[in-house]
């Protein structure tokens, strides 16, 4: 299996980046891990992340990955990873960016 930085290149890098101060579709995952949900100034979020009062962890970030909508109600982030090894290798690769 790819590594994470390869895995968050491939299924999200061209919708977010983790360049600081870098604006894409989504928004800038840079420091994302430890971060209260929904707070990149100046991205304009969906609605559902105004009720999002906690902080992108194993236990949130896990389930959003599989399943975004299903975390926060009316996002629009089209990505689904069914694969926990996956979605593992690309949370750890964002631990290691904060």
């Amino acid at each position: 299996m790819p590594d994470g930085a390869t895995l968050f290149r491939r299924q999200c890098g061209t919708c977010h980046s983790l360049t600081p101060g870098e604006a894409r579709q989504g928004p800038n995952l840079a420091g994302v891990y430890g971060r209260k949900a929904g707070t990149v100034p100046g991205f304009k979020y969906s609605a559902g992340f105004a009720d999002a009062d906690w902080t992108w962890d194993d236990a949130h970030l896990d389930p959003y990955l599989a399943n975004p909508q299903a975390v926060i109600k009316g996002g629009v982030m089209g990505y689904r990873q069914a694969k926990p090894e996956i979605r593992q290798s690309i949370i750890a690769y964002l631990k290691e960016q904060h």
